[in-house]
């Protein structure tokens, strides 16, 4: 069943962060990409990170691997990963990481403001996949961490046993991004043995939270594709026009804990199901 755009927009204009509202305009309105690095550009520091709950769940001034993620995916949306914020975001990551290329999954200091109660200083994370993910799939070459990193990608699927759900996702942002085509399908092939693709609990997550196909595989034609079937895809496409609450946002499934994460959260999640639905086929 189509969802309600006019109601979707409404939410948007009326709840999402200024950096969203720029990205809803660029996505689906014609708008160009400037006002989105202009928006981010206010959670960038000095250093070159990202802070200021850029990610949501870690709402620390201070430059933090997930926020700075969240501002390279951004920065690669708006076709901006090649500008200056996009290179000191990727010195800033290249100092910050472990000598074997893996990123902490977040920096000490944390725990003095608001966060996630699931958040921690982990060592070599999973978001390692993430930003190399992101870094690839923006053509970036020549980068001595990217090249530790991918390798300690590449070790990484290489010896997992039980990937959790979050782990997957950002793997196959790595899988369907890296150069090696035969060697990230044979990982895939690997992967779908070790999963039961159609419902994903992430160990430690909220009561009834789960990753589902898109979260996994949200783009048509990609690697990772090959980890669900048509039926798998379509059933979660039918889902998401489901879930559109009578506000015309999207909500979240994972834990809401404070107003402005839930608010931010709300924003982002409803802007990605309009994207999922719209290159996925569905009218909105």
């Amino acid at each position: 069943m189509p969802i309600d755009r006019a109601a979707a927009e409404t939410f948007v204009w009326s709840a999402a962060r200024l950096v969203d509202r720029h990205r809803y305009a660029m996505l689906f309105l014609g708008g160009r990409p400037e006002p989105v690095a202009a928006a981010l550009s206010g959670y960038q520091n000095e250093d070159g990170g990202f802070g200021h709950a850029l990610e949501p769940d870690v709402r620390c001034p201070q430059s933090e691997p997930a926020a700075t993620m969240s501002g390279l995916e951004l920065l690669h949306e708006a076709g901006k990963l090649d500008s200056d914020m996009g290179s000191a975001a990727r010195a800033w990551v290249a100092s910050i990481a472990d000598p074997d290329g893996g990123v902490p999954q977040a920096l000490p200091g944390f725990e003095r403001y608001p966060h996630a109660p699931w958040w921690s200083a982990a060592p070599g994370s999973m978001l390692t996949f993430g930003i190399a993910g992101v870094l690839l799939a923006g053509g970036v070459t020549g980068d001595a961490w990217l090249e530790r990193a991918s390798e300690w990608c590449w070790r990484a699927i290489d010896d997992v046993e039980e990937p959790s759900g979050y782990w997957l996702k950002f793997a196959c942002a790595f899988l369907d991004a890296v150069a090696d085509d035969g060697r990230a399908r044979a990982a895939l092939a690997r992967l779908r043995h070790l999963i039961d693709p159609a419902s994903f609990a992430p160990a430690g997550g909220a009561e009834g939270e789960r990753l589902r196909p898109l979260d996994i595989s949200p783009r048509p034609g990609s690697r990772s594709r090959e980890l669900f079937t048509d039926a798998e895809i379509g059933a979660h496409l039918d889902e998401v026009e489901r879930e559109q609450q009578e506000d015309g946002g999207w909500m979240f499934d994972w834990a809401a804990w404070s107003p402005a994460q839930t608010a931010a959260w709300r924003g982002i999640v409803t802007i990605r199901a309009l994207s999922w639905l719209r290159d996925n086929g569905r009218a909105i």
